[in-house]
């Protein structure tokens, strides 16, 4: 059993935890625990929103989430002899939903979990456009198996991983942060939703930081909506059982963080809560490569090595999408989100046409163990991406045919009232 290092009662917020987490990058932010490398650790953690949404059949409640209070990450941990330019790595030995004594009750891990569509005016996704209102879609979880009330027909085996851990940012990366966000953010500054999220003081948690030192945290600390050059919220499905990733060290300690489970997760996450999201826990071994960084080149972003646990599906109905927007039949040279959501849109119609809504299809191929792929980045002025739906995870035939498809009630996902 590897030593607990973060405990979380699922019974109360973060900020009311024996040892409170946070929930803004800071070098400041004080470290919770130490550990050694060589250490093998459990890091138990709280859903993301802290518990905002519930299990229920009304969206109104993913409307209306707090994002100021997002995410709520556990630690952070240092690690004993870790120094900037060293790399941190970290070996994910197990991880999944909350764990016995609480494995069952009213925080999303507890023997089930959520998919949201997140409304334009709070967020939005990457089909916001298509879909600016919020809707949910609620997972119950049969040990590796995740089913739905509210999207009948599908049943899938989870590639559980986490979807946010990173390393503390020294204060001069993040000032360099915080700079060119506010760049970005300048050329629109109107815009819904906004092009980043800036520091905002409103809702800081900061671990056990107290006074001036929290006051800086939340005036400086930047949001964790992103992934960044510590890591951050990577959101990649594969970082699962078996996967180790090689972190940049910014500050003493390194002060690892993280959070945002996932049971499951299609490539791109593109609802922007399309994960199965979740609490619960994640073991770790963890260990050091002494001036890593300068050594391998390792200066702006993580690097990973996949492990080999995944669901066995070998037969995939594959949708493209082009870099047009077919509505103006307007051409972007080479632009691969465009290209990305074209071929979702392709598969949300497609689904459509077997009973789903819309949003439905949405919450679907954000959740399930869709792969997307950057298939053609050269062939002037058309990028070309695909979207890979396994066929296994319909308990009908989703394949085309000379039948036609069989459209059926499917009932709905929960909406707003």
């Amino acid at each position: 059993m590897p030593d607990v290092v973060f405990t979380v009662d699922q019974a109360k917020s973060m900020r009311d935890q024996a040892v409170p987490g946070h929930n803004r990058w800071h070098p400041d932010v004080p470290v919770a625990t130490m550990v050694r490398p060589g250490q093998d650790i459990r890091v138990e953690c709280r859903e993301w929103t802290d518990a905002q949404i519930g299990n229920n059949d009304s969206a109104n409640d993913v409307r209306d989430v707090d994002l100021t209070r997002a995410h709520m990450l556990s630690g952070p941990i240092g690690v004993e002899g870790a120094e900037p330019g060293d790399l941190l790595v970290v070996d994910i030995l197990d991880l999944g939903p909350v764990q016995p004594p609480q494995e069952y009750g009213d925080a999303p891990g507890q023997g089930w979990g959520y998919t949201g569509i997140f409304a334009k005016a709070n967020g939005g996704g990457f089909l916001t456009d298509y879909f600016p209102d919020a809707y949910k879609a609620i997972w119950d979880f049969h040990g590796q198996v995740a089913t739905s009330r509210h999207i009948p027909g599908v049943r899938y085996t989870g590639l559980t991983h986490p979807g946010l851990f990173g390393t503390a940012p020294s204060a001069e990366l993040l000032a360099r942060w915080n700079e060119r966000e506010k760049a970005l953010n300048d050329t629109q500054p109107d815009r819904v939703p906004p092009l980043a999220l800036l520091p905002l003081e409103d809702q800081t948690l900061g671990g056990t930081a107290t006074g001036d030192v929290l006051d800086g945290i939340a005036r400086d600390g930047a949001r964790t909506v992103p992934a960044r050059e510590n890591g951050g919220n990577h959101d990649i499905k594969n970082f699962s059982r078996g996967s180790r990733v090689f972190y940049p060290v910014h500050v003493k300690d390194a002060k690892l963080s993280g959070g945002d489970l996932h049971f499951s997760q299609g490539d791109g996450e593109i609802t922007f809560c399309g994960a199965i999201e979740m609490g619960g826990f994640i073991d770790f071994h963890v260990d050091l490569i002494k001036g890593g960084m300068e050594t391998y080149g390792v200066t702006t972003n993580p690097v990973f090595m996949p492990g080999n646990v995944e669901p066995r599906y070998s037969e995939f109905l594959t949708f493209i999408g082009v870099s047009v927007d077919h509505e103006n039949n307007t051409n972007k040279y080479l632009d691969a989100t465009l290209a990305y959501k074209r071929a979702c849109l392709n598969a949300v119609r497609y689904l459509e046409k077997f009973g789903y809504s819309g949003q439905q299809a949405y919450l679907l191929l954000g959740s399930a163990p869709i792969e997307g792929r950057v298939s053609g980045i050269v062939d002037i002025p058309n990028a070309c991406c695909s979207l890979y739906l396994p066929t296994a995870i319909f308990d009908f035939d989703v394949r085309p045919s000379a039948q036609g498809p069989v459209k059926a009630d499917r009932g709905q996902c929960a909406v707003t009232s």
